[in-house]
């Protein structure tokens, strides 16, 4: 199984999502998190393959098919319930890391803000929208600079809301696209990235938080290895 098991319970699943893996695939024979999820949670419940019965794993938030990093999944019905409320009121605590082109890099312990509004688009993207737009979205989050180099930034970024592509479209916007991001990405970041070999979009969900639908208590998770400039 490509996917690693970082926490269990009975009401939870906390995964770490490898690379190029998507959580949720409708492609015929293409493996997806949700797949290999499902036959590790049959193999625990009967060992009689005849016997088994349909597995139940909630999918409460998701990660684009490029990205690594941590994600939560629910074992039942209610704690489902439960995490997508804390998703819809914007209460999950989600921080990433990314490596972007350009920009100017925060002072050392400075948090700066970025505040857009962004609008899902049909083909499966996002774009920066007007705010009042039909379908337009308010877009927050925060970032700091954790180490820069040859032009490149680190970046730490903890989302106050949760928008289709928002870090990627909102720093492209803010001329910092991220490296490796070939849809969002200037021509500058894309010549960049080619140069020195990096085809997958630099961005990696690092921490998750949020609240235990069964035991009320905060919770966090937080990956060892992290992306790195």
């Amino acid at each position: 199984m490509k996917t690693r098991i970082l926490y269990e319970d009975t009401a939870l699943l906390v995964c770490f999502k490898p690379l190029g893996l998507a959580v949720q695939s409708g492609r015929i024979a293409e493996p997806d998190m949700v797949s290999e999820l499902k036959n590790y949670l049959a193999r625990q419940f009967d060992t009689n393959i005849a016997q088994k019965k349909p597995v139940y794993l909630g999918v409460v938030h998701r990660l684009d098919q490029p990205v690594s990093g941590v994600l939560v999944f629910a074992k039942n019905p209610a704690a489902a319930a439960d995490l997508s409320r804390q998703i819809a009121g914007d209460r999950m605590r989600k921080t990433y890391r990314a490596v972007v082109c350009g920009g100017n890099p925060t002072e050392a312990g400075e948090w700066r803000e970025l505040t857009d509004f962004l609008r899902k688009e049909p083909g499966g993207g996002a774009r920066i929208a007007r705010p009042g737009e039909p379908g337009a979205k308010k877009a927050r989050l925060s970032y700091r600079t954790l180490d820069e180099r040859d032009g490149c930034m680190l970046l730490e970024i903890v989302l106050q809301t949760g928008r289709h592509h928002q870090i990627r479209v909102q720093f492209s916007h803010a001329g910092m696209p991220l490296l490796g991001d070939y849809r969002y990405g200037t021509g500058e970041s894309r010549l960049l990235s080619e140069r020195i070999g990096i085809r997958t979009v630099q961005l990696q969900a690092v921490r998750l938080g949020f609240t235990h639908p069964v035991t009320g208590k905060e919770v966090c998770f937080e990956l060892e290895d992290k992306l790195a400039i």
